[in-house]
């Protein structure tokens, strides 16, 4: 690979293709591109995005850091799905430095699914800047802050959403943080704690000024929760801000190809970031790749793509956590696996209560065959997932 200097690209030739990897802003170059050098070679240009040193493909599509979710079993099948950078779990800040076991395993990552961002939270200053160190022993991609989640037992001590009641102490948090590794840090929070502090287009220029490399966004309030519909407006006026250079990513209520491309097309932000709408249907991710390439929708998993990839993230999460948690934490996940199949209730309310392994693979096995009752071909069930 070598560098080319007249275009601030990096280039390689792979079979009688002229590779252009374009990372940064391109907009007002791309146009200029000419191969000179060999005209018999045909022209590909890759798109990327810069986080701090990383360099991502351009509008990457995120998975949401979400609590007994965001675990390696349920990282593999959406990176092998189409996720193009992932975040673990929220890691506490205090239960890191104390060394406690349940937290300590939430660092496991593995060079497969990266790149991947370590998500985590606190509300000490000194803790938290501390926290980093720890983190970077396992060397993420990227060293990601909560400043979103809503969860009371979080926010009541001013940690995770509850610090967008004290912007000052934000900002001294995350410079702190910055100052304390060489990797790059990002944020993700919220509009605001209410409908009247929706501070975040300030808030986000004083974040990127202190050096945060990207900002994730999820378009309510605290107050708000998960409630009512996400809005993208305060999200897209942080992209219209000419003082922003740093990648925008939004979050909220993207549960299909048309509604990122909805949002890609009306607030102009850098990615997306997707949360519970990828929860028992890792295909989201590539479903959307593929509605932006063509323009037109894949049809959704057959009824043995569901069980083979259902399968595969089961015995991952046995393997990880062990028969009983591996069994018990994915109960979560088998709703959306199974989603819009006729009469699935019954088999869903026996593999939340089976606590075997060869019963869960028996229970689906049945499903497999009263799927087929319903249709010669087993890709035509309509699907909807959850919203984000």
């Amino acid at each position: 690979m070598r560098i080319s200097r007249d275009y601030r690209t990096l280039a390689r030739e792979e079979n009688g293709t002229l590779v252009w990897f374009w990372i940064g802003k391109h907009d007002e170059y791309i146009r200029r591109i000419r191969h000179q050098d060999n005209q018999k070679l045909s022209l590909k240009i890759i798109l990327m995005l810069t986080i701090g040193n990383l360099n991502i493909p351009d509008f990457p599509l995120l998975l949401a850091p979400m609590e007994d979710v965001s675990d390696p079993p349920f990282r593999a099948v959406c990176k092998e799905n189409g996720a193009d950078l992932m975040y673990t779990e929220f890691i506490s800040s205090e239960a890191l430095i104390r060394d406690a076991a349940q937290s300590v395993a939430k660092l496991d990552i593995f060079e497969a699914e990266k790149p991947i961002g370590i998500q985590i939270f606190g509300h000490n200053i000194e803790v938290m800047r501390e926290s980093v160190e720890i983190t970077e022993r396992v060397q993420p991609n990227i060293i990601d802050i909560n400043y979103g989640c809503p969860v009371k037992k979080v926010t009541c001590k001013g940690a995770g959403a509850g610090i967008l009641q004290d912007i000052p102490k934000m900002v001294k948090m995350t410079a702190e943080m910055v100052k304390a590794t060489e990797l790059p840090v990002t944020v993700k929070t919220r509009l605001g704690w209410d409908d009247n502090t929706k501070y975040i287009v300030e808030v986000a220029e004083r974040l990127q000024d202190v050096g945060i490399r990207a900002i994730a966004i999820h378009g309510r309030t605290r107050r708000q929760m998960y409630k009512g519909e996400a809005d993208w407006t305060l999200i897209g006026k942080i992209k219209d801000n000419p003082r922003m250079n740093i990648p925008v990513f939004g979050n909220g209520d993207v549960d299909s190809p048309q509604k990122a491309s909805q949002m890609r097309q009306q607030y102009g932000v850098d990615g997306i970031m997707i949360g519970r709408a990828a929860i028992g249907y890792p295909w989201i991710f590539n479903e959307i790749k593929h509605y932006f390439a063509t323009g037109k929708l894949l049809p959704p998993p057959s009824i043995d793509e569901r069980i083979a990839v259902f399968r595969k993230h089961l015995d991952f999460s046995i393997e990880w956590k062990g028969l009983k948690l591996g069994l018990l934490e994915m109960r979560r996940h088998y709703t959306n696996y199974f989603k819009s199949i006729p009469h699935v209730k019954p088999f869903r309310y026996r593999l939340v209560t089976c606590d075997s392994y060869d019963g869960v693979l028996g229970i689906v096995e049945e499903l497999r065959k009263h799927a087929y009752q319903y249709t010669e071909r087993t890709d035509q069930f309509a699907y909807s997932p959850s919203p984000n």
